[in-house]
Protein backbone atom coordinates (compact mmCIF):
# COMPACT_ATOMS: atom_id res chain seq x y z
CA UNK A 1 0.00 0.00 0.00
CA UNK A 2 1.52 3.21 -1.37
CA UNK A 3 0.45 7.51 -1.32
CA UNK A 4 1.93 8.95 -3.96
CA UNK A 5 1.55 12.94 -3.47
CA UNK A 6 2.66 14.97 -6.73
CA UNK A 7 2.09 18.40 -8.04
CA UNK A 8 4.05 20.70 -6.51
CA UNK A 9 6.40 23.18 -7.84
CA UNK A 10 7.71 26.58 -7.61
CA UNK A 11 5.01 29.60 -8.29
CA UNK A 12 4.77 33.35 -8.21
CA UNK A 13 2.78 34.60 -5.27
CA UNK A 14 -0.83 34.71 -6.30
CA UNK A 15 -0.56 31.41 -8.43
CA UNK A 16 -2.12 28.26 -8.22
CA UNK A 17 -0.91 24.73 -7.83
CA UNK A 18 -2.82 21.30 -7.64
CA UNK A 19 -1.50 18.85 -5.48
CA UNK A 20 -2.41 15.24 -6.31
CA UNK A 21 -2.33 12.24 -3.82
CA UNK A 22 -2.68 8.82 -5.60
CA UNK A 23 -3.47 5.47 -3.68
CA UNK A 24 -1.70 2.18 -4.79
CA UNK A 25 -2.48 -1.62 -3.59
CA UNK A 26 -5.46 0.27 -1.45
CA UNK A 27 -9.01 1.32 -2.41
CA UNK A 28 -9.29 4.74 -0.77
CA UNK A 29 -12.46 5.58 -0.79
CA UNK A 30 -13.27 4.44 2.60
CA UNK A 31 -10.21 6.05 4.01
CA UNK A 32 -10.45 9.74 5.44
CA UNK A 33 -7.27 11.72 3.39
CA UNK A 34 -5.78 14.29 5.23
CA UNK A 35 -3.02 16.61 3.48
CA UNK A 36 -0.58 18.46 5.87
CA UNK A 37 2.27 20.90 5.50
CA UNK A 38 5.61 21.37 7.26
CA UNK A 39 7.65 24.65 6.44
CA UNK A 40 11.20 24.97 7.45
CA UNK A 41 11.87 25.06 10.88
CA UNK A 42 8.12 24.35 11.81
CA UNK A 43 6.07 21.39 13.34
CA UNK A 44 3.55 19.78 10.37
CA UNK A 45 0.43 20.94 10.64
CA UNK A 46 -3.04 19.70 8.84
CA UNK A 47 -3.84 21.61 6.08
CA UNK A 48 -7.28 19.95 4.60
CA UNK A 49 -8.94 16.84 5.13
CA UNK A 50 -12.12 14.82 3.86
CA UNK A 51 -13.46 11.52 5.33
CA UNK A 52 -14.89 9.09 3.67
CA UNK A 53 -17.99 10.53 4.29
CA UNK A 54 -17.47 13.65 1.96
CA UNK A 55 -17.47 15.68 4.84
CA UNK A 56 -14.16 18.29 5.16
CA UNK A 57 -12.25 20.37 7.09
CA UNK A 58 -10.07 23.22 5.95
CA UNK A 59 -7.28 25.15 8.67
CA UNK A 60 -8.03 29.01 9.22
CA UNK A 61 -5.18 29.14 6.44
CA UNK A 62 -6.52 27.27 4.06
CA UNK A 63 -10.45 28.62 4.31
CA UNK A 64 -11.51 30.00 1.00
CA UNK A 65 -7.97 29.60 -1.00
CA UNK A 66 -7.69 25.42 -1.30
CA UNK A 67 -9.81 23.08 -2.27
CA UNK A 68 -10.11 19.82 -1.49
CA UNK A 69 -11.78 17.11 -3.20
CA UNK A 70 -11.65 13.42 -4.30
CA UNK A 71 -11.95 11.47 -7.33
CA UNK A 72 -12.85 7.50 -5.92
CA UNK A 73 -12.51 6.15 -9.75
CA UNK A 74 -9.24 7.20 -10.04
CA UNK A 75 -7.95 6.74 -6.26
CA UNK A 76 -6.78 10.17 -5.88
CA UNK A 77 -7.46 13.27 -3.55
CA UNK A 78 -6.67 16.44 -4.81
CA UNK A 79 -6.02 19.94 -3.34
CA UNK A 80 -6.41 22.56 -5.50
CA UNK A 81 -4.47 25.71 -4.22
CA UNK A 82 -5.17 29.14 -5.59
CA UNK A 83 -3.97 32.26 -3.90
CA UNK A 84 -0.51 31.21 -2.76
CA UNK A 85 1.83 33.06 -0.65
CA UNK A 86 4.73 32.54 0.47
CA UNK A 87 3.99 31.63 3.73
CA UNK A 88 2.28 28.50 2.24
CA UNK A 89 5.93 27.20 1.11
CA UNK A 90 6.21 23.82 2.69
CA UNK A 91 6.94 20.01 2.04
CA UNK A 92 3.06 18.60 1.66
CA UNK A 93 2.08 15.18 2.59
CA UNK A 94 -0.89 13.38 1.84
CA UNK A 95 -1.56 10.73 4.45
CA UNK A 96 -4.94 8.36 5.30
CA UNK A 97 -6.65 7.17 8.06
CA UNK A 98 -8.33 4.08 7.39
CA UNK A 99 -10.47 4.27 10.07
CA UNK A 100 -12.49 6.84 7.45
CA UNK A 101 -13.48 8.98 10.32
CA UNK A 102 -11.15 12.14 9.53
CA UNK A 103 -8.40 12.84 12.43
CA UNK A 104 -7.12 16.46 13.45
CA UNK A 105 -3.90 14.49 14.37
CA UNK A 106 -0.91 13.07 12.66
CA UNK A 107 -0.28 10.04 14.55
CA UNK A 108 -3.82 8.31 13.79
CA UNK A 109 -3.22 8.32 9.98
CA UNK A 110 -1.68 4.83 9.22
CA UNK A 111 -0.09 5.60 6.01
CA UNK A 112 1.75 8.58 4.31
CA UNK A 113 3.32 9.80 1.06
CA UNK A 114 6.33 11.34 0.39
CA UNK A 115 5.71 14.83 0.65
CA UNK A 116 6.33 17.00 -2.48
CA UNK A 117 7.72 21.07 -2.42
CA UNK A 118 5.59 23.90 -2.77
CA UNK A 119 7.79 27.00 -2.60
CA UNK A 120 5.82 30.17 -3.23
CA UNK A 121 7.83 33.30 -4.17
CA UNK A 122 7.25 37.08 -3.48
Amino acid sequence: VQLQASGGGLVQAGGSLRLSCAASGRTFSSDAVGWFRQAPGKERELVALINSGGSIYYADSAKGRFTISRDNVKNTVYLQMNSLKPEDTAVYYCAADFSGSGSHYEYEYDIWGQGTLVTVSS
